[in-house]
């Protein structure tokens, strides 16, 4: 390449870069919520141009072009894997939450109460899966077992009272 091919290219470039920079920033920034990486995308962008033109590539339009390259680094930006420090999103107003340890409990709770149900009598036993485990309504376990729902709303009562007791010991 001639000094005078890299002068050549040199304004077409400043020129570009004058043009179009500060609508390329725009739209960067708008993309990734961010202006120091919206400005880098866009040095980028302009870097890719150059190494572009200093091949020997032709471009017939200057701001398709760059927009293209931009819209492409911002694509890949997204693509690529983010690690957030905790800092950083307490920077921002995250709050991290007790509910996933609450919630942990809650579920441990459950299995262990399924497991204290094998330990009832017979006809609490039978009531309690079908309405906690098969999660039937009372008149459906009363079409199953021939029972009353008034009887089997009286067993769940009695075996939820059971539960409780050997939930404590």
């Amino acid at each position: 390449m001639t000094t005078l091919e890299k002068t050549r290219l040199e304004s077409i470039l400043t020129l570009a870069h004058h043009d179009y920079e500060k609508g390329l920033n725009s739209r960067a920034f708008f993309k990734v919520s961010n202006r120091e990486l919206g400005e880098d995308l866009v040095q980028q962008t302009f870097m890719k141009t150059w190494i572009y033109l200093v091949k020997g590539g032709k471009i017939e339009m200057m701001k398709s072009f760059l927009y293209h390259i931009l819209n492409n680094l911002i694509v890949d930006e997204y693509r690529k894997h983010k690690t957030t420090s905790l800092e950083t999103l307490m920077e921002k107003g995250y709050e991290p939450s007790t509910t996933d340890a609450i919630n942990l409990m809650t579920i441990l709770d459950g299995k262990a109460a399924f497991l204290l149900i094998e330990r009832l009598p017979e006809m609490y036993r039978r009531v309690m899966r079908m309405k906690y485990v098969q999660d039937l309504s009372l008149g459906e376990m009363s079409v199953l077992t021939g029972l009353s729902k008034n009887t089997i709303a009286v067993q769940l009562h009695r075996g939820l009272e059971k539960i409780k007791l050997l939930y404590k010991y």
